[in-house]
């Protein structure tokens, strides 16, 4: 049987590195080693990827066993106990990271005894009912591969009976109802009972996330970027840590720098009461940055502090997913971020400046960028009156015809035409319209869910959270401010300022001078 890993302060690590276990757990190994707040977990190797599920089936109900049975002992909670329940999350990582392209379960081992069980432990009983409804909605979507809209229709009845605009207005009675209510659906769909044994719930959601990798935007993310098929992912178990506590919890993901510009400073998307997929997922606007500052002030200096062990220990800006509960900090994951090419030039000068690198190390880092290339482009003065404004993920300008979903952008882009795809959301499902797009307008969303980070990476122009957006599918036409357009017509995004505007709009370029100066002099002097 492959070897079973825990992270875990003082663990031994992997031998063959984010290789062997995956980029995720490599790196959450290191950050328990060094003492960082990351909630105890173990991991299925990236070997266990390539067997067949029925060669898996055996071996994989004993690793289960065992890795909940370290949890257990770590931690001091039992899996699918009726005292003090332990609830675990099942996450993918692959060697190379793949952000949102692969399936996360979270709230593992939750079922009608357990709910109570941690009712009990808590005293929290919206809490419970929040994280057994979230189980069943994601594991009927991932592992169940259920249709997700009837599930949504129940979410949508319930906000309209409680007349709350999202399910964080929900009470624990409201979320109780919405729970049986989709375990009903579940059976009605799947023509058989939610699974109530944990053991059978960990084991669905492990093979879920190893199937995962399989998924039609795992496959086109690697061809996209050149990632070998045979690596596979591995499959990390982790203590579950609820962002969804209350008032002085949340979830957050942060990165150490700015990833659109460079800037040295903390840029991150944050929501109280609230677990990691509504931040990542895009579905959902972020409110809740600045009140962190204020509501939790221990919390927002441990996390600043956080900012500068990470790098200490990385060498290189992270990209961190983080949850509070109950005012303390925990850390589920980091990895190298992804940039634009002006943030990639402005980050290494900047470490360099630091200390953090010497010369050969950040001209190493640059070596597969075109640096006499790099460019933001911008729209000269005058300009039009916007029609509206929006949260800015990617750096530039681009103009082109409006796209209203990734098959459209595929259409026009024959044409020869610049196209802006523009969404209410945008998914990781849509990379390959992502791709072609010249640009990217969303009405909700972060700055740093999976699909904003997405864009980043294949360098285009991304504007979130645009509150003036509404899109009509069936007439394929949006609104945006009081402007009607039609799918076809011109939209310009500038992503310098946020700004959007009706008609086409002409760019023009600016060169980095003062980094490029400076990776000039440092290949001078390694040739010298």
């Amino acid at each position: 049987m492959a070897e079973l890993y825990s992270v875990l302060p003082g663990a031994p690590l992997a031998k063959d590195g984010a290789q062997e276990v995956g980029n995720k757990a490599w790196n959450l190994m290191r950050m328990a080693r060094a003492g960082l707040p990351v909630p105890p977990a173990f991991v299925l190797p990236t070997s266990w990827c390539a067997r067949s599920p029925q060669d898996r089936t055996s071996a994989l109900t004993a690793a289960l066993r065992e890795g909940v049975a370290r949890l257990a002992t770590a931690t001091g909670l039992r899996f699918g106990a009726s005292r003090r329940p332990l609830i675990v999350s099942v996450r993918s990582g692959a060697a190379v990271s793949m952000p949102g392209m692969m399936e996360t379960v979270l709230d593992v081992g939750l079922n009608a005894e357990t709910v109570e069980a941690l009712i009990r432990m808590t005293g929290n009983p919206r809490l419970a009912w929040d994280s057994y409804r979230r189980l069943v909605q994601g594991y009927a979507e991932v592992v169940a591969n259920l249709p997700v809209a009837p599930f949504d229709a129940l979410v949508t009845a319930a906000l309209a009976q409680a007349e709350a605009e999202n399910e964080r207005e929900l009470d624990h009675r409201a979320l109780k109802a919405l729970t049986l209510a989709m375990l009903d659906c579940y059976r009605a769909l799947a023509g058989s009972n939610f699974p109530s044994d944990p053991h059978e719930q960990l084991a669905g959601a492990t093979e879920a996330v190893f199937r995962s990798w399989d998924a039609d935007k795992a496959v086109s993310y690697r061809r996209l970027n050149g990632i070998s098929d045979e690596a596979g992912t591995a499959v990390t178990v982790q203590t579950m840590v609820y962002g969804n506590a209350g008032g002085n919890s949340g979830a957050g993901v942060g990165f150490t720098r700015n990833p659109a510009t460079g800037a040295k400073e903390l840029y991150f998307d944050f929501q109280f009461n609230a677990q990691g997929e509504d931040v990542v997922a895009g579905r959902h606007l972020m409110h809740d940055n600045a009140r962190l500052r204020t509501v939790l002030p221990a919390v927002w200096s441990r996390l600043n502090d956080v900012v500068r062990e990470l790098e200490a220990l990385f060498e290189d800006m992270q990209d961190f997913e983080f949850t509070v509960q109950s005012g303390e900090l925990f850390l589920l994951q980091t990895r190298r971020a992804k940039r634009t090419d002006w943030a990639a030039l402005a980050i290494a000068v900047a470490m360099v400046e630091e200390g953090t690198l010497k010369p050969a190390d950040a001209l190493q880092r640059l070596a597969g960028l075109d640096v006499d290339n790099v460019v933001r482009t911008c729209f000269p003065a005058p300009l039009p009156e916007p029609l509206a404004t929006a949260q800015v993920a990617g750096i530039g300008v681009a103009s082109g015809v409006i796209a209203l979903d990734p098959d459209a952008v595929k259409q026009l882009a024959k044409t020869g035409v610049d196209v802006i795809l523009v969404r209410r959301e945008t998914v990781t499902t849509d990379i390959e319209g992502m791709a072609l797009a010249a640009g990217i307008l969303t009405a909700t969303g972060g700055r740093t869910s999976h699909a904003a980070v997405v864009a980043r990476q294949l360098g285009k122009v991304c504007l979130v959270a645009c509150p003036d957006l509404d899109i009509d599918l069936r007439r394929r036409q949006c609104r945006i401010g009081t402007a009607l357009l039609n799918e076809g017509d011109f939209l310009s995004l500038d992503g310098n300022t946020g700004a959007v505007y009706s008609g086409h709009l002409a760019p023009i370029g600016e060169r980095p001078a003062h980094a490029l100066a400076v990776v000039a002099a440092w290949r001078r002097a390694e040739a010298a």
